[in-house]
C-alpha cells in the first residue's frame, strides 16, 4: 500500500493553488469544500473568539495537511492565513467519499493521516495546559514551535506578547537549553518581529 493515500486518487481530483503571505485560502462559517495538504510554504489556522482575541490553532507545513474535519463538517470551523508563500493542493470532499468505498487501501492510509493529526493536536493542547508561561514556553521550543516569530510564537500557545517574550527572556538568563541548542532571542524590543536565530553548542 502507497504511504500517501492520495496517490489513489485521480490526478484530477488534487487541485494545486498558488499562495502569496497574506492570501485567505477559507474564512470561519464558509461551506467546507475540501481539505488541504502544503506543497510549500506555510499556512496557519486561527479562530476569533466571542473577546476578539485570535487564537492560532495549528500551522501547517509542507506535506501538512489541514482543515481534514471539514469532510465532515458543513462548513469550516477557522480561517485559513498563508503565513508562508507557496503553494498547496485542495482535495474535494466529494472526490474523497468518492473513493472511500471501492478503494480500501485509500480509507485506511487517510485514517491513518488522521489519527496523526489528533495525536499532534493533543499534543498541543497539553502543552496549553501547562500552567506556567516559562515552562510553556520552554516546551513549545522544545517541540519546535519557535520557527517564527516572537509574536507568533505567544499566538500560537496563548500567551500575551509580553508574557512570551519574558518568559524567552528568562530562559536565555537561566541558560536553559532545548534538544535544539540554546534558546535564543532578539535581545531588543525593536527585533521582536523578526525571525529567531537558534544558536547550537557543540
Amino acid at each position: 500500500m502507497s504511504n500517501d493515500p492520495f496517490s489513489y486518487l485521480p490526478a484530477r481530483a488534487r487541485c494545486i493553488q498558488r499562495m502569496i503571505k497574506g492570501d485567505v485560502l477559507f474564512r470561519q462559517n464558509e461551506p467546507a469544500s475540501g481539505i488541504y495538504r502544503v506543497v510549500s510554504g506555510c499556512v496557519t489556522l486561527q479562530r476569533t473568539g466571542p473577546d476578539g482575541n485570535v487564537m492560532t490553532l495549528h500551522r501547517a507545513i509542507a506535506g501538512g495537511l489541514f482543515a481534514e474535519a471539514s469532510v465532515f463538517s458543513a462548513v469550516y470551523h477557522c480561517d485559513a492565513l498563508c503565513s508562508e508563500s507557496g503553494s498547496v493542493i485542495k482535495i474535494a470532499k466529494s472526490d474523497i467519499f468518492a473513493a472511500m468505498k471501492p478503494t480500501p487501501d485509500f480509507s485506511e492510509g487517510f485514517t491513518r493521516l488522521l489519527a496523526i493529526q489528533v495525536q499532534h493536536y493533543r499534543a498541543h493542547i497539553e502543552l496549553l495546559a501547562i500552567a506556567s508561561a516559562k515552562d510553556r514556553v520552554m516546551a513549545a521550543v522544545q517541540a519546535g514551535y519557535f520557527d517564527a516569530t516572537v509574536t507568533e510564537l505567544a499566538t500560537r500557545i496563548t500567551l500575551t506578547h509580553e508574557a512570551c517574550y519574558r518568559a524567552l527572556r528568562a530562559l536565555c538568563d537561566d541558560g536553559r537549553r532545548s534538544e535544539q541548542g540554546v534558546v535564543s532571542m532578539p535581545c531588543h524590543s525593536h527585533q521582536m518581529s523578526h525571525k529567531p536565530t537558534p544558536t547550537t553548542t557543540s
